[in-house]
């Protein structure tokens, strides 16, 4: 109970910023109960005075009461509608800004736990529901509270001994609201978490639909669905049948006292005592009261369905990111590029170790290229630069600053990535561009576009060139098409550090010499960005970049070759030196790697001595090598 109370409050909350609109909703609810309570009199004054009394001029006079009354409940009413529907619709998108605002900032680790659907029936059906509790439900509690005590009040000063009756009902209308108001919450959780699930299946399956298509998966998704569906309905119709009991025993019980009033008032009427006005009136206060009381019974399960809503919603908002910021941080101030990792470990859990006391400097413009078998950790030890991740052990120095130590916007300002990967948004090539540099310019974008390869096909093959809609994920595009608007984003960012994830692994030779041109490109920036220079007056002609790669042909030309294995840096240095080394490991890759490639027969589409783009990878080579090698799939 206690924490329903807290989770309520906080719900209310929301609402606190519009006290003045929800006054104004409260007090044209109130007046409306008030004016409602003259019903039951005008009723009594029709029978005793006019019926029996014969009373024409009486008869006039009530009814302009009653038109007068109408009028006004009617501009009440319509002021109310609106005054609380806008608190609600308010309401609702402060909420689902602050969870959003609150995802924007909740490290990786998060989102490689949860799923999409999950989250995104948090932010949608959850808060829907909490829209309720936080608005209508409050003022039409109040409207139910102010009815009932007003009716009471009449009531008892019509006859106490009829109001006494009336009261049997209530210890058991209180008992029966309680009980099933917990069932409800407990119900609505189940229900709400199960959405979510259906959500997640479909998010899963809408995004994956060319794999299910593949696979003819279609029907056994269905049924996946189906099931979700299924435990869904069973789960909302529990919570139903709880809803129709409530309700039903409820009136029984409010039903049951009225009859008691209603014989009692008969016999009282019988002896004189009561006139048939002030029955059949006391009759409609006590149908007034009955309203208010099964209400508030209906309120009460309302708001314990809200409350489940409202604990999934403030569950996410509770989460605490991994990643927390330093109250005393700094801005990174505009970097060269000197990256330097000190006795760095990491690991998901204490069961998966992934990288163990990694040390390692790179040099302002050096490349760099990290290589090992899937599942080593090279894409993990990347992710701890821009503090996706933060190391469980060591320290990370970016020109000698603890990107612990300094803001997270001002180190991912000037980090730029290219993924294997590649996302882009479902919006116009121009957009997707301009979201390395947000205030960019047209010229800066089509610039970028060209050092990317990208302009071309832009310009002569898409319909409505840099307005062309790129489809969700950028769906509508070719593989090397989204990489080459990938690059040109991360041109027009201009960052000092670069990181090349797998970049060309999953392209045809065409699109990899297109894309493998772009990066020469994005790696040493030449015209396509400025030129910063080193600590003695230098020019800097390239950017800090770390090339994560299978193949070993297109990492020949690095300035440094990182060898891991196990999680550790087990060799390093240039690739004639590590070819020249007698047993390293490097060597051995490269024999296997390059034998193969020479025993292959020439591929249609290429010269026989370049390797293939899909089978000339590590894993594949890392096949045979059973000693200590990671399998588990790469970070």
């Amino acid at each position: 109970m206690r924490t329903g109370m807290h989770s309520y409050g906080r719900i209310l909350a929301y609402v606190r910023p519009y006290w003045l609109s929800l006054v104004a909703a409260s007090a044209s609810l109130v007046l409306i109960s008030l004016l409602s309570l003259a019903m039951p009199w005008a009723v009594q004054r029709l029978i005793d005075s006019v019926i029996v009394g014969q009373d024409l001029a009486q008869l006039n006079r009530i009814a302009l009461i009653l038109a007068g009354i109408f009028v006004v409940r009617a501009a009440l009413s319509a002021a109310y509608t609106y005054l609380i529907s806008w608190i609600g619709e308010r309401v609702v998108a402060d909420l689902r800004r602050e969870l959003y605002e609150h995802l924007m900032v909740l490290s990786l680790r998060f989102f490689d736990s949860q799923r999409v659907g999950e989250i995104v029936s948090r932010l949608s059906n959850d808060v829907q529901i909490i829209q309720n509790a936080t608005t209508n439900n409050l003022v039409v509690l109040l409207q139910e509270i102010v009815t009932a005590v007003g009716v009471i009040a009449v009531v008892w000063a019509m006859d106490w001994r009829l109001t006494a009756l009336m009261a049997v009902a209530l210890p058991g209308v209180v008992l029966v609201t309680r009980i099933m108001g917990r069932r409800i919450r407990r119900i609505t959780r189940t229900v709400q978490d199960t959405l979510a699930e259906a959500s997640a299946v479909v998010e899963e399956t809408v995004s994956g639909i060319r794999t299910v298509m593949s696979f003819a998966r279609e029907e056994y998704e269905s049924d996946r669905f189906g099931h979700k569906v299924t435990t869904l309905f069973k789960a909302a119709m529990q919570r139903t049948r709880v809803y129709a009991t409530l309700g039903p025993l409820i009136s029984l019980l409010m039903y049951g006292s009225l009859a008691l009033v209603l014989w009692f008032g008969g016999r009282e009427v019988l002896e004189g005592r009561l006139t048939a006005g002030q029955l059949i009136a006391f009759l409609f206060y006590a149908v007034m009261l009955t309203g208010p009381l099964g209400g508030l019974a209906g309120l009460y399960g309302q708001v314990q369905t809200a409350l489940g809503a409202a604990e999934r919603v403030f569950e996410l908002l509770d989460t605490r990111s991994e990643i927390v910021e330093d109250p005393q941080a700094e801005p990174l101030p505009p970097i060269v590029g000197h990256v330097a990792l000190h006795g760095v470990s990491f690991e998901y859990d204490s069961r998966q170790p992934v990288l163990r006391n990694i040390t390692l400097e790179v040099r302002p413009g050096q490349v760099v290229a990290l290589v090992g078998p899937s599942g080593v950790g090279k894409t993990t030890l990347v992710n701890l630069i821009p503090r996706f991740y933060d190391p469980t052990a060591g320290q990370i120095t970016i020109d000698d600053h603890d990107v612990r130590h300094v803001t997270l916007r001002s180190v991912r300002d000037q980090i730029g990535i290219v993924p294997q990967e590649t996302l882009l948004f479902g919006d116009t090539i121009v957009a997707n561009i301009r979201y390395g540099k947000l205030d960019a310019t047209q010229e800066e974008i089509e610039a970028a576009a060209r050092a990317a390869n990208a302009h071309d096909f832009i310009v002569h093959e898409l319909p409505d060139g840099y307005e062309t809609q790129v489809g969700e994920r950028g769906v509508k595009l070719s593989g090397g098409q989204r990489q080459r608007i990938a690059i040109a984003r991360a041109i027009l960012k201009d960052p000092r550090i670069l990181i090349l994830d797998e970049a060309t692994s999953s392209l045809d030779t065409e699109s990899e010499k297109l894309v493998q041109e772009a990066l020469e490109r994005l790696m040493h920036p030449g015209q396509t960005g400025t030129c910063p220079t080193t600590a003695d007056g230098g020019p800097l002609s390239q950017r800090t970049t770390f090339v994560i790669a299978h193949r070993l042909s297109t990492i020949t030309t690095a300035d440094w070759i990182v060898v891991l294995n196990e999680g550790q840096v087990v060799e390093q240095g240039a690739h004639a030196d590590l070819l020249a080394r007698e047993g390293s490991l490097y060597r051995y890759y490269h024999a296997l790697q390059f034998r193969w490639d020479e025993e292959r027969p020439p591929q249609p589409d290429q010269a026989p001595d370049h390797p293939s783009p899909d089978e000339n990878l590590w894993p594949d080579l890392t096949a045979p090598l059973t000693h200590g090698l990671v399998d588990a799939a790469d970070r």
